[in-house]
């Protein structure tokens, strides 16, 4: 449900970067910086080493539901873990904006990051990494912008 609530709006706008890219070029190389900044620093907060320590404890979060009652107990733990989840990923599928929504390539890079941040011990230390490689490349997008083909005119929204 998290996701769906967050999806809506989310395609949205990723709609709306697809028609900036095709008539601004140089507000969807702005976008796309914006994008890799917001990542990169979203990597290194507080907040990202929150939920990841809570995502990354299964049993734990197993423990704390099992305190969860009454009927809407399902739609509670699906509400919470959601938001965790949401907590630890969201700037890593905005990424999905800049670099396209359908872009296969982007998508089985996210996810692997995803399961390293979250199923790996040193986990913590690649969110870090991942974050200082998304403000290096909001650096570098502005002198290469092919490097975000989801907000380039020629290919809009990976395909979209």
């Amino acid at each position: 449900m998290v996701w769906a609530i967050v999806g809506v709006p989310a395609f949205g706008l990723a709609r709306l970067a697809g028609d900036v890219a095709d008539n601004h070029p140089s507000v969807a190389t702005a976008a796309a910086v914006a994008i890799f900044a917001a990542c990169g620093i979203s990597q290194l907060t507080p907040l990202k080493d929150r939920c990841l320590v809570r995502y990354r404890s299964p049993l734990g979060q197993l423990m704390h539901y099992s305190t969860y009652r009454g009927r809407t107990r399902e739609l509670r733990i699906g509400l919470h873990h959601g938001a965790y989840c949401f907590g630890c990923c969201w700037a890593l599928m905005a990424l999905l904006v800049a670099f396209g929504v359908t872009n296969v390539a982007a998508m089985v890079v996210l996810a692997a990051i995803v399961l390293i941040e979250k199923a790996n011990a040193r986990g913590h230390g690649f969110a870090r990494l991942v974050g200082v490689a998304a403000l290096v490349l909001a650096v570098v997008v502005i002198w290469v912008p092919a490097l975000a083909p989801g907000l380039r005119a020629s290919h809009p929204m990976g395909g979209m």
